[in-house]
């Protein structure tokens, strides 16, 4: 039998994460041992200390045992710390590195939204891809400059270590595990009981960008604001670096240096997020809201919307636009 290890660390962490993880697996494991007469995984809440409080002392979690007594587990979850990471993983320096060791002594390791900052300060995740929930990318990105952060993705894998989008979508990393440990057949099973859609793979639909402004490049903000404020222009960068007075190439470098995007990706991510809220809010046509962000050419505009968004602009439109009727 195998063992799956979720973490309980210490501090204000999201208990969903943790219940949601222990049910399905549970239910997967009741499902195999009905088909197979055995269960596949005996599952343990570890932590550091004997008791965690959770929503202010509302909630509390004891867990099975201290991780100081599990000398070996196959697989490792970490739930979402919220957004109390840097409480977190000061908190946790032994859970830290404890995690570090039981991988180098075989085990594979899932993180869930901002549990990949507990992931990457074991250094675990250096070169390596990850994704986390798309409001915390930025922080992250400073944070830990040499894990190859994919904040489009809903899940990466990628020698033995998962990784995963925001919030609720913890529940797709949890069939992903499911049918890679287990089989397709488990994990359709799961699905249908919990209510999950199977194979969603990007979390872009859901993103809300806002520009990544953590930086003192003033001239990179200067080119930021201007994008910003002329959402109607169809901007030319070698006219905007020659406005700034940079040289294209040395305006493309500080750039990508300071957002981690290109100025085209980021011309094209302001626009897109501007369009997203007119087609959210009002019955404007697709011609007309591709006219109030800039573009000209309709195959241009929904190339550009689905490369971002992961659907087509009428797509998107239908979902979260609903005409109130007063």
């Amino acid at each position: 039998m195998k063992h799956l290890t979720i973490l309980i660390p210490n501090g204000e962490n999201n208990l969903s994460s943790i219940t949601g993880a222990y049910e399905i697996f549970r239910k997967a494991n009741a499902y195999w041992e009905a088909n197979f007469k055995n269960e596949l995984f005996a599952i343990q809440l570890a932590g550091v200390s004997e008791k965690v409080d959770f929503n202010g002392g509302l909630f509390s979690v004891k867990p099975h045992c201290i991780i100081s007594d599990l000398k070996k587990t196959d697989l490792i979850i970490i739930p979402s710390l919220n957004h109390n990471y840097e409480l977190a993983l000061a908190k946790n320096e032994l859970l830290i590195e404890w995690l570090e060791k039981q991988y180098k002594n075989g085990a594979e390791i899932a993180s869930i939204c901002t549990g990949a900052f507990m992931l990457a300060a074991s250094g675990l995740l250096d070169g390596k891809s990850c994704s986390t929930h798309w409001s915390v990318t930025e922080n992250f990105r400073i944070k830990f400059p040499k894990v190859n952060l994919q904040a489009d993705q809903l899940i990466t894998d990628e020698k033995g270590i998962y990784t995963n989008g925001g919030a609720y979508s913890f529940l797709n990393l949890m069939l992903y595990l499911i049918e890679k440990y287990y089989d397709r057949k488990t994990a359709i099973y799961c699905s249908k009981v919990f209510q999950i859609e199977m194979d969603r793979n990007t979390q872009s639909e859901f993103a809300i960008f806002t520009g990544q402004k953590k930086h003192d490049d003033l001239m990179v903000q200067s080119a930021q604001a201007y994008i910003e404020n002329n959402l109607d222009e169809k901007i030319v960068i070698e006219n905007l670096s020659t406005l700034l007075n940079v040289g294209r190439r040395n305006f493309d470098r500080r750039f990508i240096k300071a957002t981690g995007n290109t100025p085209i990706e980021y011309t094209q991510r302001v626009k897109v997020e501007a369009a997203k809220k007119l087609f959210e809010t009002n019955r404007k046509t697709i011609n007309e809201v591709m006219y109030d962000v800039g573009y000209s050419d309709v195959k241009a505009f929904r190339e550009v919307f689905r490369k971002i968004t992961g659907m087509s602009p009428l797509d998107y439109k239908g979902r979260y636009y609903k005409d109130s009727v007063f």
